[in-house]
């Protein structure tokens, strides 16, 4: 996953609508459209939201070299939803409240996904904004026709068997990643083990321009002071643009609207003497609320670095501590997958990428959810070299011929 662990700047890609006024004049065409909502739909972003910040905080918490990192908890969200459709009894419980789904059909839960797929493309025609998954499984191997259904329609997913045991099947699916994430996003996979049956993988990939731009003639070189209060230096953009503003005692918030205002981002400054971990430990649902419930909009001059990093991690940890644990293990239950061989999650990694300068931001994140047998499944068989055959009555075991085969191609001794 890709989270910033920058000391003093947290950064957080809200995907939601920027409040801030647009300046100059825009068609009403090229405005886009706007995410149009039910209360459930409402009620399940809220969720996500919930989500997000307890993963990050997570991560943030695991973090403790300095590091950079940036994640999308939706591109997670995704994919663990995907999975969820094959989840039954108290593996399928673990999801309901890992992702808050609580309270939700996974009918309900499906239609959400199904909404925020189908809609959030469609928002600005100045941003594009892709959501991608497919589902990857062993040749031979048999799903339920019930749940490569519901993830086909709901989410949209490519459905593909592939040869495991072929070398290429790897290049394949990394592939269709690099090809939903702009190239940001090259691998997901390095290999496909034995008892590997199937990968559910989302991609998202972002990219829109600023509000109102930077102008990159006053970009300039500033000290950016760590967490241990040395300083490095970095490329820092200026400009005196139009965006909403929050402060207390604790932080200052910023968002900057992206084109059409549909999207933003919002970056959590805390004060000085408080480290981002700090922060992190209190950022919650509620306090999210109430710094986004805060913001003022504001004209006035704002510096801040340009960044670009990419970065990964595999969720087991997190994920297990965010309560999803039994998937991770052999009572797990994925009936509704396949209802004769167990199956549970290997693991679930995360990639993503982020550039922002003084044009805007291109972000690219995927997660892929490994799910492996735990009982030896059998390869489709190739019998290509010499070997031994007998014919035999079965309930007697009463061997009637048996022979050798060294060259199918031979017709006499």
């Amino acid at each position: 996953m890709l989270l910033s662990k920058t000391p003093l700047l947290l950064l957080l890609l809200s995907i939601g609508i920027a409040s801030c006024k647009k300046s100059g004049t825009v068609s009403p065409a090229s405005k886009g459209k706007n995410l149009v909502l039910t209360s459930l739909d409402q009620q399940k972003i809220t969720a996500d939201n919930a989500f997000t910040l307890n993963l990050f905080k997570n991560l943030v918490s695991a973090n403790t070299g300095g590091a950079n990192l940036f994640v999308s908890p939706l591109s997670v969200s995704f994919a663990l939803g995907m999975t969820s459709n094959g989840a039954a009894g108290q593996t399928l419980t673990a999801f309901q409240n890992t992702l808050n789904f609580a309270g939700l059909t996974q009918a309900q839960v499906n239609d959400y996904y199904n909404n925020l797929i189908t809609n959030l493309p469609q928002l600005d025609p100045n941003t594009t904004l892709d959501i991608a998954n497919s589902i990857w499984y062993r040749q031979g191997f048999n799903v339920l026709p019930q749940f490569l259904q519901a993830d086909s329609t709901y989410f949209h997913a490519k459905i593909q068997a592939l040869d495991f045991t072929n070398p290429a099947s790897v290049n394949t699916i990394n592939g269709w990643v690099n090809d939903n994430t702009g190239g940001k996003i090259p691998t997901i996979i390095n290999q496909i083990p034995g008892d590997a049956v199937m990968y559910l993988v989302n991609a998202i990939y972002f990219k829109s321009t600023w509000q109102e731009s930077f102008d990159p003639t006053n970009t300039r070189p500033l000290p950016f002071y760590l967490a241990d209060n040395n300083a490095v230096q970095a490329s820092f953009m200026t400009g005196k643009i139009d965006f909403n503003y929050y402060n207390d005692n604790t932080v200052s918030v910023y968002e900057l609207p992206y084109s059409n205002s549909k999207f933003s981002m919002v970056i959590i400054l805390p004060v000085q003497g408080t480290s981002v971990n700090q922060l992190a430990t209190g950022l919650n649902q509620a306090q999210w609320q109430t710094w986004m419930a805060g913001l003022k909009p504001l004209n006035n001059t704002i510096t801040l670095p340009k960044f670009k990093f990419s970065y990964d991690d595999t969720l087991n940890t997190a994920l297990t501590d965010l309560g999803l644990g039994i998937a991770f293990s052999d009572n797990a239950n994925f009936s509704l997958i396949n209802n004769g061989i167990p199956l549970k999650i290997s693991q679930v990694v995360h990639k993503a990428f982020v550039e922002t300068d003084e044009s805007g931001t291109t972000a690219a994140a995927a997660t892929s959810v490994g799910v492996v047998a735990l009982v030896a499944t059998v390869s489709p068989p190739v019998i290509n070299h010499p070997f031994i055959f007998a014919i035999r009555e079965m309930n007697s075991g009463l061997i009637l011929f048996t022979g050798t085969v060294n060259n199918p191609l031979l017709t006499g001794n």
